[in-house]
């Protein structure tokens, strides 16, 4: 008789029941190594997720107001097989607050400033900011404001307080409107490969509303400035938690050609394989050495 094959969880949100390109390449991938991969929505209580070798966060891109929900999920499924990326890098992750962690580690980070419940909005002094929940997730409830728009911002940021949501300030660097974020994408511990991702807040268009923004993107070749920023982001997770099956590192242009860290992605990023011409094959085979011996 042969061997029952592994099985192998792709866990997504409702809204993404089927999962997007990525997910599919992943199943496709995995199916191709001999494993069965299907997607299972992370809040389906009928979801029997002790039936799974290994269940691999994916999609999961509705939790931003669920968070303590999610990752009581998280850790009741850690609890049963093999999760990845693991409930410790997923506790940390899905706050913002870890870009403090980052910067106190001397990694280049776009400054942040973070207001808690309860406390007063203090607004940054750059001629253009953002403002952000500290927990989010594809740029909902972000928005840019210059500061002929304070009265706006300063509601937008009292709203999200008022919510029980910590906020998270930035300058908005302005060199990001002619060349774009870069995306840096590790899979297995390792570069895969790097995207341009074109400008996403425009001036006076309020914050995102929707499961995500859509982003322009197409592929980047990185710069020495920019992998020694997403390697030393990336030495600093593998110091914490281990090597990530997957993760992504965005960056905006600093002064002159330094890279500022913008957001380090372990818990649900696109990895945007096909723009970056890249394949699901070293997260297939990262998933397959969680299986148990």
């Amino acid at each position: 008789m042969s061997a029952t094959p592994p099985r192998v969880a792709i866990a997504t949100c409702a809204e993404v029941a089927e999962l997007d390109a990525d997910g599919q390449a992943l199943v496709d991938e995995l199916g191709r190594l001999g494993a069965q991969a299907v997607p299972a929505v992370w809040d389906d209580p009928e979801v029997a997720w002790g039936a799974f070798d290994v269940v691999v966060v994916r999609s999961t891109w509705d939790y931003a107001e669920r968070r303590k929900a999610y990752l009581a999920w998280a850790e009741a499924v850690a609890c049963v097989t093999r999760l990845v990326n693991p409930v410790e890098a997923l506790r940390w992750n899905t706050d913002k607050r870890y870009l403090a962690d980052l910067a106190a580690r001397g990694v280049p980070v776009v400054p942040t400033a973070f207001v808690e419940p309860g406390h007063a909005v203090v607004l940054p002094t750059a001629a253009e900011f953002v403002i952000k929940p500290a927990v989010s997730a594809g740029a909902r409830d972000t928005a840019r404001y210059a500061q002929a728009d304070a009265d706006l911002a300063r509601a937008h940021a009292e709203a999200l307080l008022a919510a029980g949501r910590p906020v998270a300030l930035q300058p908005y660097l302005e060199t990001v409107d002619r060349t774009g974020e870069t995306a840096l994408v590790y899979l297995d511990g390792r570069f895969s490969h790097a995207l341009r991702k074109g400008p996403l807040l425009e001036r006076g268009g309020g914050p995102v509303e929707g499961l995500f923004a859509v982003e322009d993107i197409t592929a980047r070749v990185a710069t020495p400035a920019q992998r020694a920023v997403g390697d030393r982001a990336l030495a600093e997770v593998q110091r914490r938690f281990g090597t990530p099956a997957y993760a992504r590192v965005d960056l905006l242009p600093g002064p002159g050609a330094a890279a500022l860290l913008l957001e380090l992605e372990l818990t649900e990023p696109s990895l945007f394989l096909a723009e970056g011409g890249a394949s699901a094959a070293p997260l297939a085979a990262a998933l397959l050495r969680e299986l148990p011996r």
